[in-house]
């Protein structure tokens, strides 16, 4: 471990009752590919998505930093993009200093990513509270999201996400080892903001090559604050429909 935003108005999901299950709630994993202590909690975060958690589904965000970034290996997925997002959670949640493998749970909570208990006990808790919803949907224009949520202003972000992807490590502390992970994240952009609701459309994020590639949108309240909303793009993915 190494320190360191359419079309029709969507109601609000009602609040749900204590033990109820609920959700989806999102999980993002910060790790890395020169972090020896990453792999299980990869495959812990594959495990989620597949899988949730008692009845509450979880949307799995893979965010590969890049300062384990290295002469001996560099972590193809890696950017500074996911490294300041990570720096903003511990602002927001008070954690001394950023690490790997690191889980943050609706942007609310954080655990270390390989505690699998500790985990799914905050994917349970995060459950709990009152979350919005996002619709996504192609237009000639690109892409229309449109949603609505409690809890006042907040950034609507478009994540394209790449599954079942496979890396043969050739340095660093995983050297030798072939990697897998679910849910990476190849771009992550702001398309515009809301006070509890949103409606715009931004260009289609281009997939980077093969793939089977996912797009999610999140409002969040701030630079690294709570998820209040979350929504994913049916279907398959392709540039081009």
């Amino acid at each position: 471990m190494r320190p360191l935003a359419l079309l029709a108005a969507i109601a609000l999901s009602a609040p749900a009752r204590p033990g109820t299950p609920a959700g989806p709630v999102v999980v993002e994993l910060f790790t890395s590919e020169g972090c020896s202590s990453c792999p299980p909690a990869d495959a812990l975060l594959a495990s989620l998505s597949r899988e949730g958690v008692g009845g509450v589904r979880v949307v799995a965000l893979s965010e590969h930093v890049d300062y384990w970034d290295g002469p001996a290996w560099r972590d193809p997925f890696s950017s500074r993009e996911m490294t300041r997002r990570q720096l903003a959670y511990e602002r927001t949640l008070g954690v001394d200093s950023a690490y790997t493998p690191q889980a943050v749970v609706n942007g609310e909570a954080q655990v270390v990513g390989s505690d699998g208990p500790a985990l799914r006990a905050a994917v349970l808790r995060a459950a709990r509270r009152q979350m919005g919803s996002l619709t996504l949907r192609r237009t000639p224009a690109g892409l229309a999201v449109e949603g609505a949520w409690a809890g006042g202003r907040a950034s609507v972000l478009v994540a394209l996400l790449e599954d079942g992807v496979q890396s043969a490590v050739r340095g660093g502390e995983n050297a030798g080892r072939t990697l897998r992970h679910e849910g990476v994240v190849r771009s992550l952009a702001e398309m515009g903001a809301g006070d509890g609701s949103f409606r715009g459309e931004i260009a289609l994020p281009a997939p980077p090559g093969p793939g089977a590639f996912r797009v999610l949108a999140l409002a969040q309240a701030g630079r690294g604050g709570r998820i209040l909303a979350s929504g994913e793009l049916p279907g398959p993915y392709a540039a081009d429909p």
